[in-house]
């Protein structure tokens, strides 16, 4: 099974040109069958640009998330600790491989979904 994620463009891009390894999550999905994410980049491109194969999930506490993932976060520490903010623990998604497409897929026509806060579950 698959998961849509809402991405920020400029973090979406940053995982298809290989700089960013870790997708960062305050909360997680419950189902433990999800293999691959499809990644919804938002305002303004709008569209699904790719996807993406799971190597794992880590949750941990947020300096030792922070220590074990930095070096491809993709984001500065300040950024890490202000998106998570209040928060004991987070997670990352480690990124296997990734694939963008040619042509980026409308979420509407493609999907029938609306463009999820966080993530939604797609067959």
């Amino acid at each position: 099974m698959k998961v849509l994620l809402s991405i920020k463009p400029e973090f979406a891009y940053k995982i298809f040109d290989g700089i960013k390894r870790y997708e960062y999550r305050r909360a997680i999905f419950k189902r433990d069958n999800i293999t691959r994410v499809l990644v919804y980049a938002s305002s303004p491109i709008s569209m699904v640009i790719g996807e993406f194969e799971i190597e794992d999930i880590i949750c941990d506490e947020l300096s030792s998330l922070w220590q074990q993932t930095s070096k491809y976060s993709g984001i500065s520490e300040e950024y890490f600790y202000s998106y998570f903010n209040e928060r004991e623990k987070g997670y990352a998604i480690k990124i296997k491989t990734s694939t963008q497409y040619q042509n980026p897929l409308s979420l509407k026509e493609e999907f029938k979904v609306t463009p999820p806060q966080s993530f939604v579950y797609v067959e």
